[in-house]
């Protein structure tokens, strides 16, 4: 099992950054090997993703969920993983986003994607891809969910 810590700055309010992240949907816009995601209901996510020539769905939860601070999750079904996203003002408009993603790889492909460092390139580039997606939207997220899990 692996963990991957990564953050980055954006050049957005921390309400904006926010309100994107909850936008599960719009992650295959900036999110590599992230083919689909729907959302379920409130708290549960189903998410269809490819490394390499290998495709795997499987659901995912929310389990916490606090408005313009974080958004936790764990798969329930398929590849092993869990993790935590946080927001962190910097100023008035400017916002660290971290991710620190727990990842048991399944598979030949997946397991050499991890020891080659692939996944935390892949986060790391996950990340400068929202940065570009919200700061080209000139801080306007795509919608919003306020409630708290």
């Amino acid at each position: 099992m692996s963990t991957i810590t990564e953050s980055v700055e954006v050049d957005v309010d921390v309400r904006s950054a926010y309100d994107q992240w909850t936008q599960f949907e719009t992650f295959p816009e900036f999110m590599e090997g992230v083919d689909e995601v729907r959302q379920l209901d409130d708290t549960h996510l189903h998410w269809t993703v490819s490394v390499g020539p290998v495709t795997r769905e499987f659901d995912a939860t929310v389990t916490d969920q606090v408005p313009d601070q974080k958004v936790a999750w764990h798969s329930d079904s398929g590849p092993e993983h869990a993790g935590e996203v946080t927001f962190e003002k910097i100023a008035d408009d400017r916002t660290r986003v971290t991710t620190a993603i727990t990842v048991d790889p399944e598979g030949f492909i997946e397991k050499v994607g991890d020891r080659t460092g692939l996944l935390e390139r892949r986060v790391k580039g996950d990340l400068e891809r929202f940065k570009q997606f919200i700061e080209s939207r000139d801080g306007h997220e795509t919608g919003a969910w306020r409630g708290e899990v």
